[in-house]
């Protein structure tokens, strides 16, 4: 078996990994750039996720194209995924025997991204990502790198939405991503150069 989108389309459709597949209406699979630069990734799909079959088109999601378009990105440039692709009951934070049933689709979707960057929105995604024992308020903005991946943990858009003054440590966080990005480009346009 190789990994390709189609096999995991197929493997995902009608996954029974965990509960959350019990009250589901749609599994927001994520959407983007297949060869994006950058994957973002968040907690799990809400309400408006859940009924659209799509990542972040709620109110959080809004919020995250406006701070994406404010440093020249918008969702066709990047990849956007989710810990758990079905809705937890009313939007609680995903346990971790679901985020563990479903975190092999998030590492597939990676592998076949191939991102330079790794933005984690928020706490849940930063705990399966970046570090087990992350702690947002604490770590927000400082990278990791792990296999030549940058890694960044940020606050979720949701969290923006509730406590609007975070948005000055986001907006530094999304003008440090831009920066990571640009230093990238230019490596990669000297190596193609030579």
């Amino acid at each position: 078996m190789q990994l390709s989108w189609e096999w995991l389309t197929t493997q995902i459709a009608d996954c029974r990994a965990c509960d959350l597949c019990q009250t589901r209406t749609n599994i927001a699979f994520g959407e983007g750039n297949k060869n994006a630069d950058i994957l973002f990734i968040g907690e799990g799909p809400g309400r408006e996720e859940d009924l659209q079959g799509r990542p972040f088109v709620g109110p959080a999601g809004q919020l995250l194209d406006k701070m994406l378009a404010a440093i020249g990105l918008y969702r066709e440039d990047v990849y956007i995924a989710n810990i758990v692709k079905c809705r937890p009951p009313q939007n609680r934070v995903p346990l971790e025997e679901e985020a563990n049933a479903c975190i092999t689709y998030l590492r597939a979707q990676t592998a076949l991204i191939k991102p330079r960057i790794i933005v984690c929105l928020g706490a849940t995604a930063a705990k399966y990502v970046y570090d087990k024992d992350v702690r947002i308020t604490r770590d927000r903005g400082h990278w990791k790198q792990k296999n030549g991946v940058y890694i960044l943990p940020t606050y979720h858009p949701a969290a923006l939405l509730r406590d609007p003054p975070k948005k000055h440590e986001a907006w530094a966080d999304f003008q440090q991503i831009r920066k990571i990005l640009d230093e990238l480009n230019s490596e990669k346009t000297l190596i193609k150069q030579e």
